[in-house]
């Protein structure tokens, strides 16, 4: 499997090895965007569960740090740092979450959990008052440090 780092030459699922890597700091911002109606945007401030933008933020946190619990081949990192964003919309919730460490692989992984977290949170938060609630555009913005260099969408 030409090009796919987590498989052996058998074609076997493997975790990469990165022993002979040198840390370096590294870090990724990821996307989400959880669409709701207008109904559901008017009851966020009144949800009797409480505030789904603050609980959101803290499982998107939570959640970048198990992220190699979620993620079978993926390393426990030892983060620096997590943020979550969320940004209320005239079309929904717009989930900005930031990751980094320095370690000896990237975090782009854990800002991915982060942000899709985040997005579930919210829905989970918001499904009692419509379940039409949609999760889109889930994707790296940009990622910094290791050996292949930066990224930015």
């Amino acid at each position: 499997m030409s090009g796919l780092t987590h498989f052996d030459s058998s074609g076997n699922p493997s975790m990469v090895d990165v022993t002979s890597k040198t840390e370096t700091a590294r870090a990724a911002r990821a996307h989400a965007f959880v669409r709701l109606s207008p109904a559901v945007l008017a009851s966020i401030a009144r949800n009797p569960k409480g505030d789904p933008l603050s609980v959101a933020r803290i499982a998107g946190i939570m959640a970048a740090k198990r992220t190699s619990d979620l993620i079978p081949l993926c390393h426990p990192l030892p983060l620096s740092h997590v943020s979550v964003d969320l940004a209320v919309e005239p079309e929904g919730i717009r989930v900005t979450a930031s990751a980094a460490t320095t370690a000896q692989t990237g975090v782009e992984m854990e800002a991915l959990t982060a942000a899709s977290v985040a997005a579930l949170t919210i829905y989970d938060m918001l499904k009692a008052v419509d379940k039409r609630i949609e999760i889109q555009d889930i994707y790296l913005l940009e990622k910094t440090g290791g050996k292949s260099g930066d990224f930015r969408r």
